[in-house]
């Protein structure tokens, strides 16, 4: 949980889409959040390898904050076709982290790509991982 906490703040603070995103490509991602709670950001960080995803210091390849005060959709465009694999958490409170009580745990909801759970620790990327092709879309559910 602690792996999440620090890629998903990591992500809040890369809200631009990296390097490897300005090849050519005509793929999109649109994501739509369901949340609990119209107070907030939802946090949403996009990966592309199993490296990065499974790993603590691993970078997303995009990410972005929605308000959650209406729909939350978060839409990733001009990718290349291939692996994708989204981390996301609800900033209930809006203090810009992933809160959690003493033993690490988190506090706020979040969720996966695929709606994938995790066992004894977030999901891996062989359960949130998503083939894109053209235009992709999920309905993830934050809890």
């Amino acid at each position: 949980m602690i792996r999440l906490a620090a890629t998903a703040a990591a992500a809040a603070l890369l809200l631009t889409a990296a390097p490897a995103l300005a090849q050519s490509a005509d793929s999109q991602i649109v994501l739509t959040f369901e949340t609990g709670a119209r107070t907030g950001m939802v946090m949403v960080a996009l990966f592309d390898s199993a490296a990065a995803f499974d790993s603590d210091s691993g970078r997303p390849v995009a990410a972005t904050a929605v308000r959650a005060s209406g729909p939350v959709v978060a839409t990733f465009e001009n990718l290349p076709a291939g692996d994708y694999a989204v981390k996301a958490f609800h900033d209930v409170n809006g203090d810009g982290e992933m809160n959690m009580n003493p033993f690490g745990m988190p506090t706020e909801p979040y969720a996966f790509s695929n709606n994938a759970v995790g066992n004894m620790g977030p999901a891996r990327w062989d359960r949130a991982r998503f083939t894109v092709s053209g235009e992709t879309t999920q309905t993830i559910s934050i809890r």
